[in-house]
């Protein structure tokens, strides 16, 4: 039997600071406890991701060697043509027109 530890103090074993004993906790390091009792500010907890695959998971979500239908409907697929009727909400497009010149440089 142990008593309370009301006014006890203890040192975290990482930063070496004063804690009350209550707020320290044993450190954990990929699953099992180190030994070191560090204070609750400072206390690094193990990721999940450190366990993936000591688990297994079967999470199937492709067929093996899969054999679809081969029998399709013909269809056929335009992407946005540019044609009178995709044009048509814009107005009529005016005819383009161009000119050859001459062009001068002077430095």
């Amino acid at each position: 039997m142990y008593t309370k530890a009301k006014y006890a103090y203890g040192y975290c074993d990482k930063t070496g600071f004063r804690y009350p004993l209550v707020d320290l906790v044993v450190e954990i390091k990929d699953g099992i406890p180190t030994g070191f009792r560090v204070g609750k500010d400072v206390v690094d907890p193990d990721h999940p991701q450190n366990f993936l695959g000591r688990l297994r998971i079967s999470d199937p979500q492709a067929l093996k060697d899969p054999r679809p239908e081969r029998i399709t409907d013909s269809y056929t697929f335009k992407y946005p043509s540019l044609d009178e009727a995709t044009l048509e909400p814009f107005g009529s497009p005016e005819p383009a027109r161009g000119q050859v010149g001459n062009v001068t440089v002077n430095t």
